[in-house]
């Protein structure tokens, strides 16, 4: 299995041959398959089981008495959903699927065996700051960035985590994310959003075709987005550690 959470794994820190086999066996059992904007799990459900996205997009969300709804994040090939999720008598929110989704459901015992491997414990401890990090950023731009930097910013972060799993293709990748998603991710109208893109476009720095989305200037969209992936965390020290078994 070409398995993403080895690939993101790998990010912060290096994974000893036994640790990858542990890891590929993980995400080769109980595989579930759902389809495009159905929920995973809604929220006042008992959570079962950590997930796993194997191929596909998902987001967490929250919804209102009223029917507004709010998207809190985006989950990508390689994310696990909240770790200690078992802890919880029921959830506080929503995830739901995008794109058609595969992925595996992890129970508690099959987790906690898993986290005996000390490399593969510091890989998580690494992937859940990145999480919590990821959060603070949505807060910022929220609550201090313009429609432009929101939206450029949005971006940018999408393709740092896609590239961090080797899933885009030079300066574009592959986003499913629709004008509506994208306003209830940044707190904008989809009118506010259509008319942010057209700018970008204009500038040279966005090209959203369909589901492709392009970059022709990765620095200048950063620039323009005051983006800085150091939260990301990517490329730290540990990854280039030698593991032996």
């Amino acid at each position: 299995m070409n398995n993403p959470l080895i690939r993101k794994l790998e990010q912060f820190t290096r994974l000893s041959g036994s640790d990858r086999t542990i890891l590929d066996e993980l995400a080769s059992t109980g595989i579930r398959r759902l389809g495009a904007r159905r929920d995973l799990v809604r929220e006042g459900e008992k959570p079962r089981a950590i997930n796993l996205m194997l191929d596909g997009w998902a987001f967490r969300y929250k919804m209102l008495e009223d029917g507004r709804r709010q998207i809190i994040s985006f989950f990508l090939p390689g994310d696990l959903c909240d770790l200690n999720i078992y802890l919880l008598r029921e959830m506080d929110h929503s995830i739901a699927a995008l794109t058609p989704l595969t992925f595996c459901e992890i129970p508690r015992d099959t987790f906690e065996q898993v986290t005996e491997r000390p490399r593969i414990v510091q890989a998580l401890w690494w992937d859940s700051l990145v999480a919590a990090a990821i959060q603070r950023e949505w807060t910022v731009n929220l609550g201090q960035r313009n429609a432009l930097e929101r939206i450029s910013h949005l971006i940018c972060e999408l393709f740092f985590r896609i590239r961090g799993v080797g899933l885009n293709d030079d300066s574009s990748f592959f986003c499913p994310i629709t004008q509506n998603d994208l306003a209830e991710a940044t707190g904008m109208t989809s009118v506010h959003v259509n008319r942010t893109l057209q700018e970008l476009r204009g500038r040279g720095l966005v090209h959203w075709k369909g589901k492709q989305v392009e970059i022709p200037d990765l620095g200048a969209l950063c620039q323009l987005a005051l983006f800085n992936q150091n939260y990301l965390h990517l490329d730290r020290e540990g990854a280039h550690l030698d593991a032996n078994d």
